[in-house]
């Protein structure tokens, strides 16, 4: 009923605001001038209500999973951390085996840590995920730092040597910084690893892992996950702004 209502009265409304304008050639000059400073106050409402509107509505949706996916996909993903806020968005000081959300882990080995993990919101109208991760490194004196995406068990469902697993990261440094993507497939005792370098300085980069040419005992998989291990990361910051996953069956040999 308050629908309804609100309904009739914002039509009744802009009946009055219309007419006022039809006549205002003839209207009286005292007249005039109160109906031009109520004008002005409902012009400043209306406007405040547009801007934020349009700066809401034109960013990504919390919760989407859409993304582009390749022909022959069978099994897509994008990680909460990119998808939706977290009980915790952000961790200073961060130690090792620092999580965030239940899906991404921070691995290092810095006696003393001087890391910031971030989950922070994406603004820029070309974004599709609603939600990024900024990490800050001051001074490390580690010998490795590593972002750990622990893939949930339907990836592993089906999944067989005629795959691909293709990912998908947008990210930017504040300086050059070496980044190697890891495949991790654990079967049985055994642990396939395939590894990929992300290209240098590219903010869209997609990285391929072909299964073909692994050692994987399909029927034994027990879990999947991805590492994206940084190279002398001090002093710099890293936003991931999106992190896509697929499975994509590959062309006959």
């Amino acid at each position: 009923m308050s629908r309804v209502l609100d309904r009739l009265f914002q039509m009744r409304a802009l009946r009055h605001w219309r007419l006022v304008a039809q006549q205002s050639d003839d209207t009286d000059l005292p007249t005039l001038r109160q109906q031009r400073a109520q004008a002005r106050e409902l012009r400043t409402q209306l406007d405040r209500l547009i801007h934020a509107a349009d700066g809401r509505l034109a960013l990504p949706a919390i919760g989407s999973s859409f993304f582009p996916k390749p022909h022959g996909t069978d099994w897509s993903w994008r990680p909460e951390l990119w998808r939706g806020p977290l009980p915790v968005p952000g961790v200073s000081w961060a130690p090792n085996r620092t999580a965030l959300g239940d899906e991404v882990t921070l691995f290092h080995d810095c006696v003393q840590s001087e890391l910031t993990l971030r989950q922070c919101r994406n603004l820029r109208e070309a974004d599709l995920a609603p939600y990024g991760m900024r990490m800050d490194v001051l001074q490390f004196e580690g010998s490795f730092l590593s972002l750990v995406v622990d893939f949930p068990p339907e990836a592993a469902d089906g999944l067989s040597r005629g795959h691909l697993i293709r990912v998908d990261i947008e990210i930017t440094s504040e300086k050059p910084i070496e980044i190697f993507a890891r495949l991790n497939i654990r079967h049985g005792p055994n642990t396939e690893q395939i590894v990929r370098e992300l290209p240098l300085g590219d903010e869209d980069v997609m990285v391929e892992f072909d299964l073909a040419y692994s050692r994987l005992n399909e029927k034994r998989i027990e879990k999947i996950w991805l590492d994206l291990i940084f190279e002398a990361p001090d002093f710099n910051q890293v936003v991931i702004r999106d992190l896509t996953l697929c499975r994509v069956r590959r062309a006959a040999l």
